[in-house]
């Protein structure tokens, strides 16, 4: 009797399986293969694609996500170097979302990206959001349009995920997946609280709806004394003059880093995948082996349990 011989896995029948299981296998691991089917055929829309979108809309392209609509109107800037994802010096003056949209085919080329070279606001937001997202994630910085945004999705039943202040902040284990009524420490959500309020008449209880990740981090005011200040000054961004957000219409810009707000990113991409997949994408509390204090991720440390003995 012929001794059976091992199978060497190298000499497997890769034919079987398609490229984009091989692409998505450790996805697959992860999730399981009926929620890789389900984001396949997910569709999310990302508004804003700078320092977190971009990170954002490489985090659901990466994670199988099937359909994208990429959103803004901006065009590449030299300062956007040091934390957003398109940004080389050959891409200084190209359409933001147009470079995510040719990345996004290179990860996936089966993937449905549409590429939007426009601002979000109430004029633009029927075109924008049809076809009807499963999901939004939110990463502007316009407080005007981001209010109009997520009172949209709140009053459509659209899950969205908005981001807040990433500016100002050095700490990325500092960031936290938390209700927007619940985010503290951050001028931004104070500031979408208040105000989307009073003008949208939305509730408490719909605020609760809305997943922020946010930080509770400080804000850092940035450092002047470089002596050589050109944003806000003498901008030489490509059609600032026609630029909606330009430099010249900010009292104040922050520093920023890009191992924050990759990290607000990267969170906000999770939670989007989580939310698709019927998962909560909340932080959660977590108790210390070592010390014993409970940690509530929104609020720091909640209580602290006595040791016996």
């Amino acid at each position: 009797m012929k001794k059976q011989m091992k199978t060497d896995p190298n000499d497997r029948d890769h034919s079987r399986v398609s490229k984009r299981d091989w692409k998505f296998e450790r996805c697959i691991r992860l999730f399981g293969s009926p929620a890789m089917h389900k984001l396949e055929h997910s569709h999310v829309a990302i508004f804003g694609l700078g320092g977190i979108g971009s990170y954002a809309v490489e985090g659901l392209a990466r994670s199988g996500v099937g359909c994208l609509t990429l959103v803004d109107f901006d065009n590449v800037c030299v300062t956007n170097i040091n934390r957003q994802l398109h940004a080389f010096p050959d891409n200084i003056g190209k359409p933001k979302a147009n470079l995510m949209a040719e990345r996004v085919r290179i990860i996936n080329p089966k993937v449905e990206v549409r590429a939007c070279n426009e601002f979000y606001d109430k004029n633009t937001s029927a075109k924008l959001m049809d076809p009807r997202p499963d999901a939004v994630i939110d990463c502007i910085d316009n407080v005007t349009a981001k209010m109009h945004l997520v009172a949209t999705c709140v009053e459509s039943n659209i899950p969205i995920i908005t981001t807040l202040g990433a500016g100002a902040k050095m700490d990325p284990t500092r960031i936290r997946i938390v209700p927007l009524a619940e985010t503290h420490t951050d001028p931004l959500g104070r500031a979408l609280r208040k105000h989307i309020r009073r003008k949208y008449d939305i509730t408490d209880a719909q605020l609760a709806s809305v997943v922020a990740v946010f930080s509770d981090e400080p804000v850092m005011p940035p450092v002047t004394d470089h002596g050589d200040i050109i944003c806000g000054v003498d901008c030489f961004c490509p059609d600032n003059g026609k630029n909606h957000y330009m430099t010249r219409r900010r009292h104040m810009i922050y520093g920023t880093a890009v191992f924050v707000t990759s990290v607000f990113g990267m969170a906000a991409a999770s939670a989007a995948v989580r939310l698709l997949l019927g998962k909560d994408p909340l932080s959660r509390k977590v108790e210390c082996e070592i010390c014993g204090n409970i940690v509530d991720p929104s609020k720091g440390i909640k209580n602290k349990k006595k040791k016996s003995g």
